[in-house]
């Protein structure tokens, strides 16, 4: 079976996000005052092959925890679906 999955990788809470800090700044300048706390992070999309969801999820966790995120700065989410 094919399944999607959409990941979001984001800078931990505790941690100084620069380019949101910046981002924030510059929303301030643009008159967008009620605009406050954005954080910047990444999407990513990708398909594997697996045998069930759950295999999937193991799959794509993996690759997070290994690849696609520093566990150390970052934290992650992701969402499977079939393809």
């Amino acid at each position: 079976m094919k399944f999607k999955a959409e990941i979001d990788v984001m800078p931990l809470d505790a941690l100084l996000d620069p380019q949101g800090k910046a981002v924030t700044g510059s929303m301030k300048n643009m008159g967008l005052e009620a605009i406050d706390g954005v954080r910047i992070g990444k999407h990513i999309q990708l398909f594997v092959e697996a045998d069930s969801k759950s295999t999937a999820e193991s799959k794509v966790d993996e690759a997070c925890k290994k690849l696609l995120s520093n566990q150390i700065m970052e934290k992650y989410a992701f969402s499977i679906e079939e393809a």
